[in-house]
């Protein structure tokens, strides 16, 4: 289930965004965490699976579009399909718009599709 973030999940935040490679500096996760707490049109989710968060997702919501800048699932929890089920939830959240991804998210995004195209 997908969670909006709150100050009390920093944390937690922190530690899932920490796994994705441009984040694992703490000055830069600081930064990062800065942005998403101070802008409106960027917004994190965490995915609950039972009683711990286990993903991580982030987007800036413009009109028409939104763009994945961070996804992330806790490296005991992957190969589970959490990543493919925070993008299907987060599709959902945003009513339709396109969305669009980074360099960074765009290889994670492409073998989600891969996967649900072959099922």
């Amino acid at each position: 289930m997908l969670f909006r973030y709150k100050k009390s999940f920093e944390k937690i935040a922190m530690g899932l965004l920490s796994f994705m490679p441009k984040e694992r500096e703490l000055k830069k996760l600081q930064q990062t965490m800065h942005i998403y707490e101070e802008n409106p049109d960027w917004q994190l989710f965490l995915w609950k699976k039972g009683e711990d968060f286990v993903g991580l997702l982030g987007v800036e919501v413009n009109e028409d579009h939104f763009t994945l800048h961070h996804v992330s699932v806790n490296p005991s929890h992957r190969g589970e399909g959490i990543g493919q089920a925070m993008i299907e939830k987060i599709q959902q959240l945003m009513n339709g718009k396109e969305m669009r991804t980074t360099d960074e998210t765009e290889a994670f995004i492409r073998k989600c599709m891969d996967k649900k195209a072959r099922t």
